[in-house]
């Protein structure tokens, strides 16, 4: 239940019966959010497609611990099962397969499933704002930073609440925006970015020289004062760059 972009209440519905399938993939999907019980959520997710062989969000929940586990392979059949099963209706799955492409390498195919994703989910689900974040970091590794604008600049605007997953990531897309602003000769836009990170304290103390070293390239770029003072207070934070 929504109203004006917020979650006024949410329930979870789904199966709660004695069948083996349905009890073996609840056992597999709790153990496969506890660290060292990956085997036996692999063995329970793996008896409940024994028992239903469509079982979309048990293949799903398996891909997730083969990629725990780093059976990319296995990760992949997995999630493409789910897909395939779910009738092209299960973002989840296919964040998952991007993911296992995107630590892969595959950066391409991981935009293809992200983009995906990102139509499938709504900006209230985490999953969303994570498939753009990842979605902008494949467009970087293949060194398109303008295909990674939109999806950083959503992201910055976004304003996550600390428990959402999220809400860690503001300072390194921040500083990722902020980069690829002044390096496509977009400093004004640079200087917000940058601001806006130093204004949401999202940036770590150990990368604050940085920022304020970018920041300061970004005022003197487009004519904004203060950049001096910016070079000094980021030398006096330790950043090399800025001492030299």
């Amino acid at each position: 239940m929504t109203a004006e972009g917020r979650i006024l209440h949410h329930d979870l519905v789904e199966p709660k019966s004695d069948r083996v399938a349905v009890q073996a993939f609840l056992k597999g999907r709790s153990l496969s959010e506890e660290e060292g019980r990956e085997s036996e959520a692999m063995a329970a997710l793996s008896k409940a497609i024994e028992k239903y062989e469509r079982h979309a969000q048990a293949y799903e929940r398996r891909g997730y611990v083969n990629l725990l586990l780093k059976n990319y392979e296995d990760a992949l059949y997995d999630y493409t099962k789910s897909i395939d099963i779910s009738k092209n209706n299960n973002h989840e799955a296919y964040f998952g397969r991007a993911n296992v492409n995107y630590i892969m390498g595959n950066y391409e195919r991981a935009i293809e499933d992200f983009s995906t994703s990102i139509k499938m989910s709504i900006p209230l689900q985490p999953l969303y704002w994570k498939s753009r974040r990842l979605k902008a970091e494949c467009h970087l590794r293949l060194n398109d930073p303008r295909g990674a604008m939109l999806d950083m600049r959503l992201f910055c605007k976004r304003a996550f609440k600390p428990n959402d997953p999220n809400f860690k990531y503001l300072g390194e897309v921040h500083m990722k925006y902020g980069k690829v602003l002044l390096d496509t000769d977009n400093p004004k836009d640079a200087v917000e970015i940058f601001q806006s990170a130093l204004a949401k304290d999202c940036v770590p103390n150990r990368e604050k020289g940085e920022l304020l070293y970018h920041l300061a390239k970004a005022k003197k770029a487009c004519g904004k004062p203060g950049f001096k003072e910016d070079f000094r207070k980021a030398a006096s934070l330790g950043y090399e760059a800025a001492i030299a």
